[in-house]
């Protein structure tokens, strides 16, 4: 991903200061807000990536949309401007919240279900993620109505597919493979 190494190293000088002001989890919220606001925002991204737009325009836009960040969120927004990186300031936010989790011994889960988990259901997949990894995690739900039923777990490079639809295909791959069978 282009600029992806720009925004690590924009990340952790930023969480090495938040460190030092005492503000790590005050700004985790801001980069929440913001990787959130940005992502669910197409024209928010292609102004931000605009290079006919100018920094100020640029600038005055964000102060009026994070009006209510730290002041430490608000100079890394000045800077990004000023070094013509305001495109990356999404995937800034990203790692920030990845090294902020890291930092905290955070993981997270990436669940894939075909509908929204119930509290009961997030339970035994804590579990399940307990099982795999003997730590807890925050759990992150994506909603996928292609696997059918079932779900996929993704906890780091951990990954567990308990889905209707792998279960098909494995399945059908056994029948394939089975020389009585493929034969009818």
């Amino acid at each position: 991903m282009q600029g992806s190494k720009a925004a690590l190293r924009y990340a952790k000088a930023v969480i090495s200061l938040a460190k030092d002001k005492n503000l790590t989890k005050e700004l985790n919220e801001d980069m929440g807000l913001i990787n959130e606001t940005i992502s669910e925002n197409d024209e928010l991204r292609t102004f931000l990536k605009s290079p006919v737009i100018k920094n100020d325009i640029k600038k005055n836009a964000l102060l009026e949309i994070f009006k209510n960040v730290n002041p430490v969120t608000v100079e890394v927004f000045k800077l990004l401007i000023e070094n013509n990186r305001i495109e990356i300031l999404s995937l800034v936010a990203s790692k920030y919240r990845a090294l902020y989790n890291e930092m905290n011994n955070v993981q997270v889960a990436k669940v894939t279900t075909a509908f929204p988990l119930t509290p009961a259901l997030e339970a035994k997949i804590q579990g399940k993620v307990k099982e795999l990894t003997g730590n807890e995690a925050k759990i992150q739900n994506i909603i996928d109505e292609s696997i059918i039923g079932g779900f996929i777990l993704r906890v780091g490079d951990i990954q567990y597919n308990g889905s209707v639809k792998a279960q098909l295909s494995n399945l059908k791959r056994e029948f394939k493979n089975n020389a009585y069978v493929s034969k009818i």
